[in-house]
């Protein structure tokens, strides 16, 4: 399910997809295998995974890549775990595509400029994200919200304020 938005889900990067197909956060080698089942949250176009895509599992650090970009120490708050990618270049997502992966329970996570975590919040119902990322972009302070899976605490998509 996908939701029109007025925040937009960013799905990862080409720069670090290329990166993390070659060694991912851990500085592991991807393992791609084919998918038999789909289903997989893809981070790379931020829809599901069809039956025989290949795709690999990469650890990924969100928070640790966009704050290097900005000059700044996350610190504790620096985290990495797993996400699926598509093994191959994709065409990414589809534009306007609105907020994917609302269908079950998720945390939505604030971040400072610094990169530090400033709150979060339990959204359960797909009507509800629009709400929680307001509150969230309401504080000036908020420069970056994640959004992860409530169930294993993966890292979905990330929005951003610029």
């Amino acid at each position: 399910m996908t939701m029109t938005t007025t925040y937009p889900a960013r799905p990862i990067d080409p720069h670090t997809l290329k990166d993390l197909r070659t060694a991912d956060d851990a500085g592991r080698a991807p393992a791609p295998f084919t998918d038999t089942e789909g289903g997989a949250p893809l981070r790379c176009c931020l829809g599901r995974s069809e039956p025989g895509d290949r795709i690999a599992l990469v650890s990924y650090a969100p928070l640790r890549r966009w704050a290097a970009d900005r000059g700044v120490d996350p610190g504790a708050y620096d985290e990495q775990g797993p996400v699926f990618i598509h093994a191959e270049e994709c065409a990414g997502p589809v534009a306007d595509a609105g907020l994917p992966f609302t269908h079950a329970h998720r945390t939505v996570r604030r971040y400072s400029a610094e990169g530090r975590i400033l709150g979060g919040r339990l959204v359960e119902e797909p009507a509800g994200f629009e709400q929680a990322l307001g509150e969230a972009f309401d504080d000036p302070a908020v420069a970056l919200v994640h959004v992860r899976a409530v169930e294993y605490g993966c890292f979905l998509y990330e929005v951003r304020r610029d």
